[in-house]
């Protein structure tokens, strides 16, 4: 079958999806090779990559960016627009909320700590955080159960978006919960206790897995309780400017600094017309989802991660250790410390993370070799408009996509692959 590159659930119970979005005039791809040969048969591809990207747009995304690398080429390409009321075209290095890639930010950062001495993988969360995760649960669950949704913690977002507590049951969800928490502001441990109250989502250990946000924020407590700082303020210094990125942060605030596209939520077709969430506080992913970030910055921080600059190889080699866990709908991805495994045939196997919170959504990865790499970021989340049963429904934006992600990992539309759909 096709690649389908279902956006990691930064949004408990929540999947990849579109609507269509009609906006005036709206500005053809725009991409160029930065780097290496301009020539079309070149192995990057470049006239194939922006009128992949360029059908992503038609099929009904309003904005979609992305920077494609491959041996010492660069390809930066855009399509649509970034505002559907002014007709604002999206740039190749706009910031963009990248949602649950944060975990892999925090999952090194945690292993950076392991190196140290200061934590260790396989002790109980308990021993760090005995107020937090009390009794005989904190003794059962380790750290490593924690990064890999293994510790059969729930998700805490279901009952910090009650409104949204209707699904799989769609046509009775509200988006009334996005609006009442726009400028929030939640404490970490208000929202672990919220996912540490509800039924447990297996036991800990067992396998497949169940991913869950606040398996992270217990992450970020950790971090603060062994280095003596806040965990963003820690992820910031250790890892982000480790790995030279210029254009990555943890907002100070609801609003996005530097250029950035608007992001609309279309909520599985009940918010018509989508609506715009670029500015929300992010207290409610935290250390889970809450950065913001260029492509460029992502495929430098996953070159240099797997490069084994940013964490030494026997940590990478743990953070490579996959077990496999539910996002949605029965289906299983390879997980490991904060990285997703995705093996396409004939091209090769992929290591990253996706993500997506309301009204963006983001995907960066990179080949084992380190050779080739790819980031893309769209400005419309949750796209698809659900069937009787609650099930969201392919969209020609489903398509799309696949073939774009097929031309800038492979370099050919026609690769047959098989990756985790969620």
């Amino acid at each position: 079958m096709k690649i389908r590159l279902m956006v990691c659930a930064s949004v408990a119970a929540l999947s990849v999806s579109a609507v269509m979005v009609t906006a005036g005039p709206v500005p053809e791809a725009t991409g160029a090779v930065l780097a290496g040969s301009t020539s079309p048969s070149t192995s990057l591809g470049p006239a194939k990559l922006e009128s992949a990207l360029d059908a992503v747009h038609r099929a009904g995304m309003p904005g979609v960016f992305a920077e494609v690398r491959d041996a010492g080429q660069v390809w930066r390409g855009a399509a649509g627009v970034a505002d559907v009321r002014t007709g604002r075209p999206v740039r190749p290095n706009m910031r963009h909320r990248v949602g649950s890639i944060t975990k892999t930010f925090t999952a090194t950062a945690v292993l950076q700590q392991v190196e140290k001495g200061r934590i260790q993988l396989d002790a109980p969360i308990g021993r760090y955080l005995p107020r937090l995760v009390p009794g005989e649960r904190g003794n059962k669950i380790t750290v490593r159960m924690l990064l890999n949704h293994t510790s059969g913690i729930p998700d805490y977002l279901p009952y910090a978006f009650p409104s949204l507590n209707a699904w799989p049951s769609l046509p009775d969800v509200s988006p009334k919960s996005l609006d009442d928490n726009r400028f929030r502001q939640f404490h970490p441990a208000e929202l672990i206790k919220m996912g540490l109250s509800a039924p447990a989502a297996g036991e800990p250990g067992s396998a497949p897995g169940v991913y869950s946000n606040t398996n992270y924020l217990l992450l970020g407590q950790l971090l603060e309780k062994v280095t003596g700082t806040t965990a963003e303020n820690y992820i910031t210094r250790n890892v982000i400017e480790r790995a030279g990125l210029k254009h990555t942060e943890f907002p100070d605030g609801p609003r996005i600094k530097g250029p950035h596209s608007r992001m609309y939520e279309a909520l599985f077709g009940l918010i018509d017309p989508p609506r715009d969430y670029s500015v929300y506080d992010m207290s409610w992913v935290g250390t889970g989802a809450g950065l913001v970030s260029t492509m460029e910055d992502l495929n430098r921080f996953y070159d240099r991660l797997l490069g084994g600059e940013i964490v030494n190889r026997a940590s990478l080699a743990q953070m490579q250790r996959t077990v496999p866990v539910y996002p949605l709908y029965g289906q299983t991805i390879d997980y490991g410390l904060g990285l997703h495994k995705v093996t396409i045939p004939g091209c090769g196997t992929f290591w990253g993370h996706d993500g997506t919170v309301w009204g963006a959504e983001t995907i960066s990865l990179t080949r084992s070799d380190g050779k080739r790499q790819m980031s893309a970021a769209m400005n419309l989340a949750r796209w698809n408009t659900p069937n009787s049963s609650g099930i969201p429904q392919p969209h020609p934006i489903d398509d799309a996509l696949s073939t774009f992600y097929q031309q800038a990992m492979c370099g050919n539309g026609n690769v047959q692959a098989t990756a985790g759909e969620r």
